[in-house]
């Protein structure tokens, strides 16, 4: 499975925005250890797809935009990354000359096959059940 750092970096980001709170980027950067380079880029990704909200101005921060009982892990590693992969083989512009329509490859097949698997599962519980809540 490729996940990202930056995409770690995303999860920890919504597990410092679970309690509701709105906290400044200092704060999240410190409660879970998220470098301050990633952390503004990450948080832009993530209120783009609708997850968080911004407050700007002396009393701003970043807070969850829906309950963690409405997004699953899939939702989060999507807005981070452009899609979820456990090779790179399976990416839509990737041009395998071993896989073709006239000769397809069963390992890519396989692979396929447990790439659904694995999204299924990822999207099957919400972020609010993973963190126990």
């Amino acid at each position: 499975m490729l996940l990202t750092k930056e995409c770690d970096y995303g999860l920890r980001i919504i597990r410092a925005l679970g309690d509701g709170e709105k906290k400044t980027v200092k704060v999240i950067c410190e409660q879970e250890f998220v470098p301050y380079k990633y952390a503004y880029k990450i948080l832009k990704k993530l209120q783009k797809a609708g997850l968080v909200n911004n407050k700007l101005g002396p009393d701003g921060g970043y807070i969850s935009a829906k309950p963690l009982t409405d997004f699953s892990l899939y939702d989060v590693v999507n807005a981070v990354d452009e899609r979820l992969f456990i090779t790179e083989c399976l990416r839509s512009d990737n041009d395998c000359p071993r896989n073709t329509e006239s000769a397809p490859c069963k390992v890519h097949k396989e692979l396929t096959r447990l790439q659904a698997l694995l999204i299924a599962e990822v999207k099957s519980k919400s972020i609010a059940e993973v963190m126990g809540q």
